[in-house]
C-alpha cells in the first residue's frame, strides 16, 4: 500500500484542475487498544460490496473529486503497519475535511471487521478479553 500511489491516481485524472485540496488519511496498527490492553496486532476483513457503495455515495457529494482507498486485508499485521490509507480531493478544504471524515467513519463502521490480537500473560498471544489494561 503506497500513499505515492493512491495520490498519483488521483492526480492522473483529467478533471484534477478542479481540486484544491488532496487530504490522505494513513491509518496504523498502534500497540494500544481504546480499552488499555496491549495490541500486538490485528487482521481486518473488507464488505467489497459495502466498499463500493460508500466511495459511490461520498464520491457524488458536492466539490469531490475524487476517492481512493486502499485497505489492507486477510493477513495478520503487526504494530506498526499500514492498515489503511484513504484520499480524498475536492474543491476547497471545508469539503474535503468533511468527506474525509465521513468516509473514513462509514469504512470504520459499515465496510471492515477488526480484530485485534492482544498480549497475553505468559505463553504467548489471543484475541480473547481476558487481558487487563496494560498501556
Amino acid at each position: 500500500m503506497e500513499i505515492e500511489t493512491i495520490v498519483s491516481r488521483i492526480k492522473s485524472r483529467p478533471d484534477f484542475d478542479r481540486a484544491g485540496m488532496l487530504l490522505v488519511h494513513n491509518g496504523v496498527v498502534r500497540n494500544c487498544a481504546r480499552d488499555g490492553r496491549r495490541v500486538t496486532g490485528l487482521t481486518v476483513k473488507v464488505d467489497h460490496q459495502r466498499l463500493a457503495e460508500v466511495l459511490r455515495v461520498h464520491r457524488a457529494l458536492p466539490g469531490i473529486v475524487d476517492i481512493q482507498v486502499s485497505i489492507e486485508e486477510g493477513r495478520f499485521l503487526a504494530v506498526g503497519e499500514d492498515v489503511m490509507v484513504l484520499a480524498v480531493a475536492g474543491d476547497i478544504r471545508e469539503n474535503v475535511i468533511a468527506v474525509l471524515s465521513r468516509t473514513l467513519d462509514a469504512i470504520k463502521s459499515t465496510v471492515t471487521t477488526k480484530t485485534e490480537f492482544f498480549a497475553s500473560s505468559p505463553g504467548g498471544s489471543h484475541s480473547a478479553n481476558r487481558e487487563e489494561p496494560a498501556c
